[in-house]
């Protein structure tokens, strides 16, 4: 039994080593902060990880829909129920925040923390689910004002009217079981069954709209007048975006504008089809802008949870993991620069 002890305590002081020498590791300085948590740097990672301290003092894991019924810990002295835990609040948050940007396997972070792999699956959802709350409201639709105040210069000498540019990414899932999820996740696009969303930045590269994940097979015009979008434009807007969004008459209903490249026209002579010389220089210039909605969805994709293929357990959580990285995204250098 001495043995047995002893080889017990063996085992808790290698994993408590083993988590701190980690933990120290990948917060040791800004370069690593960016690269295995994917926020900008150490004082930005204190800085979220003290409010969402305060927000909430007490957190229960996320076991499914009904977990959270009872929630008297919340307000009362009562313990919080379920088993000790064996990380800080800040462990968690770490192991959370490396889980997305890495998207390192479970059963691996539970080795470098010291936890089983149903343990870390927890704690990613319920502080992915407890991040989300938090970082939604921040999502903001910004001001007619603000967009002024802070549009580039190259917006301001050609498409000054701007207020946002959009575009739909979408997120490899693993095949669902049923036909009917099958069917309704199946991109033809991609050749795979996919997550779609519609994203939006302002013209200083920040995302100012993330709509909820539809499945696949939706088009991007249904998306877009289905997704709370179009309730945010106002009279007078530029709404910057590529061909496939045939969307003019859901903008035009509410005075707005569609900008996109000229579409090609049948030549007057031979066969084939043509841009003139005005049109080759508007879409010249539409697309040196536009460009911005995909890197800043690369950006977006540098959270490898988003960029790999989702696994079918984290489904549940998926719109949350989307606003979470959408949020981080944010805190970085604005990706044009004035």
């Amino acid at each position: 039994m001495d043995d047995i002890h002893h080889m017990e305590t063996m085992t808790k002081e290698t994993d408590h080593i083993l988590r701190e020498q980690f933990v120290n590791r990948i917060t040791r300085s800004d370069s690593a902060v960016r690269k295995y948590l994917g926020i900008p740097s150490i004082t930005m990672l204190f800085g979220i990880f003290a409010i969402l301290d305060k927000v909430c003092t007490k957190l229960k894991y996320w076991s499914g829909k009904n977990s959270t019924s009872n929630m008297n810990y919340e307000t009362s002295e009562a313990r919080k129920p379920g088993p000790k835990r064996k990380l800080t609040k800040f462990h968690e948050f770490l192991l959370t925040l490396l889980r997305l940007r890495l998207s390192v396997p479970a059963f691996l972070i539970g080795d470098l923390f010291g936890v089983s792999e149903t343990r870390v699956s927890q704690v990613v959802c319920t502080w992915i689910n407890y991040m989300s709350q938090v970082f939604k409201p921040h999502l903001k639709w910004p001001s007619l004002q603000s967009i002024k105040k802070h549009m580039p210069r190259s917006f301001k000498q050609t498409f000054p009217r701007t207020r946002i540019i959009i575009d739909c990414t979408e997120i490899f899932i693993q095949k669902p079981r049923t036909p009917t999820a099958q069917s309704q996740t199946y991109s033809n696009y991609k050749g795979h069954n996919t997550f779609k969303s519609l994203v939006g930045i302002t013209p200083t590269g920040a995302f100012s709209f993330v709509s909820e994940l539809w499945g696949g097979n939706v088009s991007d015009r249904y998306i877009t007048a289905n997704s709370g979008f179009l309730d945010l434009i106002t009279a007078g807007d530029e709404v910057m975006a590529d061909r496939g969004f045939i969307i003019r008459d859901y903008l035009l209903e509410r005075r707005a504008k569609l900008v996109i490249p000229p579409f090609t026209h049948k030549c007057k002579w031979g066969k084939g089809k043509r841009l003139n010389s005005g049109e080759i220089q508007r879409t010249r210039q539409i697309a040196k802008l536009r460009i911005h909605v995909e890197r800043a969805i690369q950006r977006l994709k540098s959270y490898k949870l988003l960029s790999g293929i989702l696994p079918i357990n984290l489904k549940p959580i998926a719109n949350q993991i989307l606003v979470v990285a959408a949020f981080l995204c944010n805190l970085s250098k604005p990706l044009v620069k004035n």
